[in-house]
């Protein structure tokens, strides 16, 4: 899997060195991502919880189903949050979902704007897939704004379509197709 590197940031896949800098930068933003992700198991931040969270990246990169990426700074020093590409489908499809999330002391710098951007031409152009989509929750502003920067269209409105906080909650479907402009 390849490293994206921008004048911004630094894409990597994620490796066992990179477990004390995730772990401290998702414990010191609990309070910040929560309200947008699913229930955190107890063990989550735990060695043996990454190990099994990188063996799935793994299997993940070899099925070509899943690619996961760390967000650094420009300079690979500074992890500042989490980009992942999943549920490839290949086929007649052609398309993947993003995730992502950011470490509350690096949100509104424009860091995880320049880490889509700089995903959707390996997207397009190295996976050769024809569609990306994403969803957000309606009143996840910071999201939306992301998103429609990055040349994401909003197409719809799932009811209950993902179980975030431990409840099933709306969201808002965005995406962005092979031979949409890139901004």
């Amino acid at each position: 899997m390849p490293e994206i590197r921008t004048g911004m940031v630094l894409l990597r896949p994620p490796a066992l060195s990179d477990f004390a800098a995730w772990a401290s930068l998702r414990a010191e933003s609990r309070a910040f991502l929560t309200p947008w992700e699913p229930l955190w198991p107890v063990d989550d931040l735990t060695r043996g919880a990454f190990k099994r969270r990188l063996r799935r990246y793994q299997r993940e990169i070899r099925e070509s189903t899943g690619y996961p990426f760390l967000v650094f700074t420009a300079d690979g020093r500074q992890l500042v949050g989490g980009l992942t590409l999943s549920h490839v489908v290949r086929g007649v499809t052609q398309s993947c979902s993003l995730g992502y999330w950011m470490g509350a002391p690096y949100a509104g710098k424009g860091l995880m704007t320049a880490a889509v951007k700089a995903v959707i031409p390996f997207v397009f152009d190295t996976l050769r897939l024809h569609r990306l989509e994403a969803a957000c929750l309606p009143h996840n502003a910071a999201s939306i704004r992301l998103l429609e920067k990055a040349g994401f269209s909003r197409e719809g409105y799932a009811r209950r379509y993902l179980c975030i906080e431990g409840r099933w909650q709306d969201h808002l479907l965005y995406a962005i197709v092979s031979d949409d402009p890139r901004p």
